[in-house]
């Protein structure tokens, strides 16, 4: 018994390897896809150029300030997966401010001349497109200046804040990017003229939209 039952498991499968082959040979051979790989990867530093504009988001005792900016912008991006992280600073001349009657007789005007940021970002990257969020400190130079009868006196002071926003950025060319962004800006209240008459500026609060462009290492 044990002789026929090998024996015949042996033709069964002589008789199987023929169609076996036959099966192989019709199967068409396919080649395992490439594994995807990321065109742009944002990972390095950068630096870049911006401008934009910027207005108060409510009117104050001195009018609703407004007016543009422009400066420099330096960075550095981590890039893990799609995931991208980063830290940012900006620095830019302004002339941001408003005006309030004539000077002449009377006026009161506020401008900021210069301001900044240093803020964080978190991102995710689409290949050439990042879109973040972003927040972190604010700055602002602002001068006020007093006048009656043609007789004007001034004081400065730095206000320090913090800022929040969004922006998206797209990377259009090997090393080179474009953005826009929007940020919200609140800077702290300070004194003015604190050894004549000290005068509170109040908070300042400002919107403001911005574009730039950045070359990346």
């Amino acid at each position: 018994m044990k002789k026929i039952l090998l024996t015949t498991t042996g033709l069964i499968a002589l008789g199987m390897a023929p169609a076996m082959a036959a099966d192989l040979a019709a199967r068409p051979y396919t080649k395992a896809p490439a594994a995807a790989i990321a065109i742009n990867n944002w990972t390095g530093f950068y630096l870049g150029a911006m401008g934009g504009y910027a207005q108060e988001n409510t009117s104050d005792a001195f009018g609703e300030i407004s007016g543009g900016f422009a400066g420099g912008t330096l960075g550095y991006n981590w890039q893990t997966g799609n995931f991208v992280l980063g830290v940012e600073a900006d620095a830019a001349w302004a002339d941001v401010g408003v005006r309030v009657g004539n000077p002449a007789l009377a006026a009161v005007e506020t401008r900021i001349r210069s301001m900044g940021t240093v803020r964080g970002r978190v991102g995710y990257a689409f290949d050439q497109v990042l879109v973040y969020g972003t927040g972190g400190y604010a700055w602002a130079d602002n001068r006020l200046t007093l006048s009656r009868l043609g007789v004007s006196v001034s004081d400065s002071q730095v206000h320090s804040g913090w800022t929040l926003g969004a922006g998206v950025e797209v990377m259009f060319a090997p090393k080179w990017s474009v953005k826009a962004e929007y940020l919200y800006r609140s800077f702290d209240s300070e004194t003015y003229f604190a050894g004549i008459a000290p005068l509170a500026s109040g908070t300042l609060n400002l919107n403001s939209v911005q574009v730039g462009v950045n070359y990346h290492f």
